[in-house]
């Protein structure tokens, strides 16, 4: 995990910002270089080759280089992996039920980062344990890669590749019965002649695709510079400064961010991505709102209400986050996106998240001392509240609706 503390040394702030950078960095190189010839299930196991290659080294480096390259190469797979698993998940789940799997991905995330808290706990206490905790994270990495070889492929890559009666196949393997002919006659629609190597960035970022690109990747921008990964990143600082222990501060971050996402699990699929995007970046607004008031109360010298508004603020942003900010965009996107371009705009979208992460992590200790708390946290705010307009303005509700029923939809065939 990363190492927080107070950022009044100018050096200790560029240690542990650039230490939080360096997995941003390597995740973004992947994110632009997938690979598209490959199904879903082969994409992530080479994935899992990665993290595994990454904690290997981890944990037998003798050396600073190595620990580097390690890190770097876990940063890889965390660069490929979110996007292909949401990609994944989006063209193989049924219409009625896709944003509740798709929600199962923020959960995982969720518990991986708390299993990773209690893993850590004796690092303090036996030396060396830190090696351990990479060979045991080895163990989910090697039971996902086994799992694949059992898990159904896209019926929408094999289309494309030309393997009509495989897709046929799945189709009946994930739908059952009837949806199949129709699922088939809705894909041939959408996906004959369209070949996902010929698309080209142009494509992207103009002409009839640009509405698309351009929420998706906004939205990430939008996730980003709200102020989350700075909470996540720093969070034990701010409650360090409240008088709250970094462990207690990190298993509250935890739950919070893990309730948010039960929750969001539960209701992604009756009050739809829209509804929870909107009420969410509105609670993150209002937290916000509540560590700004934190701030001054802390110069004004009210300290207890400092602790309350400024914890309370934290664990409110943070469970605002996991209802709709965190996993609908990944989830959304697949979604409107046109199968021709779905890979390559979900991996530009995810270029621009971790751009932003990485500058995020770089730079927030940086400024929070050179702004102060209370105008870096009004800007979270104001991001946060443009993010409601957006969403108001440009996203459409795809709950229930199949890929090719909002395919149609955002781009009227003809």
């Amino acid at each position: 995990m990363y190492k927080r503390m107070p950022s009044r040394d100018h050096s200790a702030v560029v240690d542990v910002e650039e230490s939080s950078a360096l997995l941003q960095n390597s995740a973004d190189v992947e994110t632009t270089n997938p690979s598209w010839w490959l199904s879903f299930p082969h994409v992530i196991v080479a994935t899992i080759s990665s993290f595994l290659f990454g904690y290997h080294l981890g944990a037998t480096t003798k050396s600073l280089a190595g620990m580097l390259i390690g890190r770097f190469l876990v940063g890889t797979g965390m660069g490929l992996g979110p996007p292909v698993a949401a990609l994944y998940v989006t063209e193989v789940s049924p219409a009625s039920v896709r944003g509740t799997y798709g929600s199962f991905i923020q959960i995982a995330t969720c518990l991986g980062l708390m299993a990773a808290l209690l893993i850590g706990i004796p690092v303090k206490e036996i030396a060396g344990w830190w090696r351990i905790c990479f060979w045991i994270s080895t163990i989910p990495a090697g039971f996902l890669a086994f799992a694949m070889m059992f898990c159904a492929e896209s019926p929408h890559w094999l289309y494309k590749q030309g393997r009509s009666a495989d897709a046929e196949a799945e189709f009946e393997r994930l739908l059952g019965g009837s949806p199949v002919k129709y699922a088939m006659v809705e894909l041939s629609k959408l996906d004959r002649g369209d070949e996902a190597d010929t698309v080209k960035l142009s494509e992207l970022l103009y002409g009839r695709h640009f509405r698309v690109v351009y929420i998706g990747a906004t939205l990430f921008a939008l996730q980003q510079l709200s102020g989350i990964n700075a909470v996540f990143y720093f969070s034990s600082s701010v409650f360090k400064s409240a008088g709250v222990p970094s462990d207690i501060a990190n298993v509250l971050i935890g739950v919070a961010n893990l309730s948010g996402s039960i929750i969001a699990m539960l209701l992604m699929d009756k009050l739809g991505r829209k509804v929870l995007l909107l009420w969410s970046f509105f609670g993150m607004t209002i937290s916000m709102v509540l560590q700004v008031a934190a701030a001054n109360t802390y110069v004004s010298g009210s300290g207890s209400l400092y602790l309350w508004l400024s914890v309370g603020g934290m664990l409110m942003f943070v469970l605002t986050f996991a209802l709709g900010a965190g996993p609908v965009p990944g989830l959304l996107l697949p979604e409107i996106f046109p199968s021709r371009i779905r890979a390559k705009a979900m991996a530009f979208c995810m270029s621009v998240h971790w751009v932003i992460n990485f500058f995020v992590g770089l730079l927030f200790l940086r400024l929070l001392e050179q702004l102060g708390p209370q105008l870096l946290y009004s800007i979270f705010a104001s991001v946060c509240m443009t993010a409601v307009i957006f969403v108001k303005k440009n996203v459409m509700e795809t709950k229930g609706k199949s890929l090719q029923e909002i395919e149609i939809a955002l781009l009227p065939q003809g």
